[in-house]
């Protein structure tokens, strides 16, 4: 790499460190200590032919007594405030050779926290569910972030040894282990990787340089990074570096950009932009995807270069999201306030993608989003719940616990037959009831700070105001966060409906071909609507999502309901098949051409030739 501690193939390990703030640099391992060479701009380098892998070491900078962690130290044995240690990545035994990376069409992304996914609370652990994923039909594991943050516990957004994957985790070598047997299952594996600032403890880069922050850009969590400012070059070197490390030496299949709105870049050439083009080449023809949570949903992101974007493959989609949350709990506080959660909304949303596409936020009061009626559906990620917003409820519900099952399942339908790149959260597949709260371990001159921006955050939401919120710092509430996988058997019924529709997905041609066969959308109530898709043979098929009750107006003059000619609608699936809960299947058409639409439920037809029916 560019930066950090190399063991070189004929033994020692190789240093290289920016610290323009330093005169003197020295290695300390035990009691052997060296000296690193100055060169121009800041850089010490060296060569050390007594070190290997598994020893440990600190930087001793000016006389100092104290032993500071590498920058880009590979690993932290005992956490930030600890040693760095020598690690070779290419002492690992791969058995992936044959994988090729992947896209994101088909895919079904499962949003993962480590430490909470098992009762151990590691990669190891970990792995040994992922055969169950697999028969889920998951196919990419969006990895919550895992490098080096202080603490025992931590959702990993404030990290500080970007290079390090946490020691609560496991070994580095664990970690590889984990995406190697993903990979034998047919599994993907993309990294939540934060850019944006820098966690609040254990952060030791002001020793070495004050210019790997700005004050130029206010930034919700701290000092944001230095992309655009004087001494930016080395800043960009190691947060583009650090996007190609774990693409080269953990084989991830690429990443997810946190809080991108946050990242701040006046240059020709943005940072995202650079570091989403350095990252597909470091994946040497295994395809990787770069996707982006982005609070205005800037579909810059996802362009490409020559039409001045920077070229990631998607942003994830908050309007979906929030007005599908509306429409199943009838809330909509703080800003959930910009949704009403109507047919109409969720018909434009699948038909349109992102809602907000520069009108204005009444929440923000402000313009919100830009033009992107061209963007394809692939560069959209939908979702139901994610760590944020399941947190973001106070209480770390579920929305099985916030709405009526049978809603429930016909959202389930919406997300994963609808266009667009569908995600789960960890549990989502069984209807797990296990919260999902805002935990933190950081010190205990922290942990009163921390508590009341937490509180102040959700004092945004009227109903959370007089609402005793767990405590961040309190094991209790990481504790109740542990996933527990004995729901798994208990609602069986719920993981069927995620195989059946996610099988569904990928079996029929119209819905894995995303739409682009033609799609068109209209209401059929305040509290239902029904998507086309349409098919050059005349095989359309039709999805009609009801979260109101039964529906069997005396007329209904809506063409879109029209089957093509000489062609019947046949019902292919239901969400209220008793196998997932429901009460029964009913076929929405009678023979006298009557419709009835059951009442919090969804059905999905297939328009197929009607007895003595022709095309043509």
């Amino acid at each position: 790499m560019a930066v950090g501690a190399e063991a070189q193939n004929g033994g020692g390990v190789h240093f290289r460190v920016w610290a323009p703030k330093t005169r003197n640099l020295a290695v300390r391992s035990g009691a052997l200590s060296f000296s690193l060479g100055a060169e121009s701009g800041g850089w010490f380098c060296g060569f050390c032919a007594d070190l290997k892998t598994g020893d440990r070491y600190g930087f001793k900078i000016d006389g100092r007594e104290e032993l500071l962690p590498d920058p880009a130290s590979r690993f932290q044995p005992d956490g930030p405030h600890g040693l760095s240690e020598v690690v070779d990545a290419s002492e690992f035994k791969w058995t992936d050779q044959d994988w090729k990376g992947l896209r994101l069409n088909g895919q079904l992304i499962y949003e993962m926290h480590v430490g909470t996914f098992t009762s151990e609370g590691t990669w190891q652990a970990a792995s040994e569910k992922l055969p169950l994923l697999a028969e889920t039909g998951v196919s990419l594991i969006e990895m919550m972030p895992v490098a080096a943050f202080a603490g025992t516990r931590g959702w990993g957004y404030d990290g500080v040894c970007w290079f390090a994957p946490t020691q609560l985790y496991g070994l580095p070598d664990d970690l590889r282990r984990f995406i190697d047997r993903a990979h034998s299952l047919g599994i993907g594996v993309i990294l939540d990787a934060v850019y944006n600032h820098f966690g609040p403890e254990g952060d030791y880069l002001p020793f070495f340089s004050d210019s790997y922050t700005t004050d130029k850009y206010p930034n919700e969590w701290g000092r944001a990074l230095n992309f655009d400012g004087p001494d930016c070059a080395p800043v960009r070197e190691y947060v583009r570096e650090n996007a190609c490390y774990w693409i080269r030496e953990f084989h991830f299949d690429g990443l997810r950009l946190d809080a991108t709105q946050q990242i701040f870049d006046a240059s020709d050439e943005h940072i995202l932009a650079e570091l989403t083009r350095c990252a597909r080449a470091a994946a040497h023809g295994r395809d990787i995807v770069i996707v982006a949570e982005n609070e205005p949903q800037d579909t810059q992101l996802v362009r490409p270069s020559a039409k001045g974007g920077f070229g990631l493959d998607a942003i994830w989609n908050d309007d979906f999201h929030h007005s599908v949350h509306v429409a199943l709990t009838g809330r909509n506080e703080a800003y959930y306030s910009d949704y009403e959660g109507s047919s109409r909304e969720l018909a434009a949303a699948v038909k349109y993608g992102f809602l907000y596409q520069g009108q204005r936020s009444t929440w923000q009061s402000n313009r919100r989003g830009r033009p992107s009626l061209d963007i394809d559906a692939l560069q959209r990620v939908n979702f139901l719940e994610n760590h944020d917003q399941i947190a973001n409820s106070g209480a770390g519900q579920r929305l099985v616990s916030l709405t009526e099952p049978g809603n429930l399942r016909a959202a389930t339908a919406l997300l994963l037959l609808s266009p667009g790149v569908p995600m789960l959260f960890q549990g989502e597949e069984f209807a797990s009831e296990t919260p999902f709260l805002f935990f933190t371990d950081l010190g205990k001159d922290l942990a009163g700070p921390v508590a009341e921006g937490r509180r102040k955050f959700l004092s945004q939401f009227p109903s959370l105001r007089s609402v005793d919120l767990p405590a961040p710092h309190d094991p209790a509430t990481f504790e109740r966060c542990v996933l527990e996988w004995s729901e798994r058997d208990r609602h069986v019924h719920v993981l069927q409906l995620h195989r059946d529709l996610i099988g569904l997905k990928r079996s029929d041609r119209l819905l894995s071909e995303e739409g682009r066969g033609g799609l068109d959308t209209a209401t059929l109530s305040d509290q239902a609507f029904l998507i086309r898709f349409y098919d050059s043979a005349g095989e359309d098929r039709l999805l009609v999502i009801n979260f109101g009750s039964d529906l069997s107006p005396r007329v209904f003059p809506e063409p879109l309901l029209a089957p093509p000619e000489g062609r019947t609608w046949g019902l292919v699936w239901s969400s209220e098949d008793p196998s997932y809960g429901g009460g029964g299947i009913r076929s929405p058409e009678n023979e006298d051409g009557v419709w009835h639409f059951a009442g919090h439920a969804a059905v999905f037809l297939r328009a197929d030739l009607s007895a003595g029916g022709r095309v043509g």
